[in-house]
């Protein structure tokens, strides 16, 4: 009987858990009774993150059975082989590290199963080079200690390309450092490498970090010129964008190479809860804003602007309705 007593606690407590919400994943992860989600996100210092933690603060407060959480992870690449896997329920990426997962290639060794809910802000590549290092275009990287990002990042998809398109083999052509921007920062900051490689929404942390605490020791490379390489390449995926002097306080404009950004989910994602997502990071951008004012840039107008990603059903209906309002 004391036995018996102590297995019928049990299984209320496990009951109890369960109704609690436990972590959930997969295409049944975010259905009507309500769970836990896990979004994918980036480098602590990057706008990913920043944004990632105001999306599940507004998810968390504003949809009824639902507790979300912000991980960091080294990015784009990471948070779609994730997804996949289960481990997270909603992923930033680029689009073009997404577009590669959709086709199978580059990074990923067949096609993923992820559809977008929305695109989001266009991420500006980044490429500081210490001013001492005698690095005036990417091709005077030959040799020199390279930052190209957290390893399976968007940040190193791009640096990559770019190096490529720039005529150097990254593997061989080049130090390469694959570091998160945290270590990249604090490395530029100790002369142990000689250049970095970000893509990032404006403004990134860790790049006002170094920017304002070397100030002219650092300056940015302008990389358009191998921008026709890589629509040669990879199509019109990648656009020519200008980082304003006032974001990182320069003596002028720079210009420079942007992508955009999209939130993914897994094939089969619950239609309602999606539409519930797009619905609040559009019409609740103003709360994003205020986590990072690359969010500004967010537009429910160019919004369902996803391909070669396909839009998850329910976000599609929800961009529809969106891009309709007057």
């Amino acid at each position: 009987m004391r036995s018996a007593r102590f297995a019928v606690a049990a299984l209320v407590i496990i009951l109890a858990a369960t109704a609690c919400g436990g972590k959930q994943t997969g295409p049944d992860a975010a259905d009507s009774a309500g769970g836990r989600l896990t979004i994918a996100t980036g480098n602590t210092t990057g706008v990913y993150y920043q944004l990632g933690g105001g999306l599940a603060k507004l998810i968390s407060d504003n949809i009824d059975g639902y507790r979300a959480t912000a991980t960091a992870t080294g990015a784009s690449v990471q948070n779609i082989q994730g997804l996949t896997e289960g481990t997270y329920d909603l992923a930033f990426s680029l689009l073009d590290t997404a577009g590669d997962a959709v086709d199978g290639k580059g990074s990923f060794s067949e096609p993923q199963q992820v559809e977008a809910l929305t695109r989001l802000y266009p991420n500006y590549t980044q490429v500081l080079v210490r001013a001492d290092s005698g690095i005036t275009s990417l091709a005077d990287m030959k040799g020199k200690r390279v930052s190209t990002g957290s390893p399976n990042s968007g940040t190193e998809v791009i640096a990559r390309r770019l190096l490529n398109a720039a005529g150097l083999n990254p593997d061989s052509d080049v130090q390469t450092q694959r570091l998160g921007l945290p270590e990249t920062v604090d490395a530029m900051k100790d002369s142990t490498i000689d250049a970095l490689f970000w893509s990032g929404g404006l403004p990134s942390g860790g790049i006002t970090d170094l920017t304002t605490t070397l100030k002219e020791k650092v300056r940015f490379l302008d990389v358009t010129a191998q921008l026709p390489a890589l629509n040669k390449d990879y199509g019109g995926i990648y656009q020519q964008g200008s980082i304003p002097a006032a974001v990182y306080q320069q003596p002028g404009s720079v210009p420079t190479i942007v992508v955009a950004n999209v939130l993914l989910v897994k094939k089969g994602f619950d239609a309602d809860l999606a539409a519930k997502i797009v619905n609040l990071i559009h019409n609740e951008k103003g709360a994003l804003v205020t986590v990072n004012q690359a969010a500004a840039e967010i537009n429910a107008a160019t919004a369902g602007q996803t391909t070669p990603v396909p839009l998850n059903p329910g976000a599609e209906k929800a961009l529809k309705a969106l891009a309709a309002k007057p």
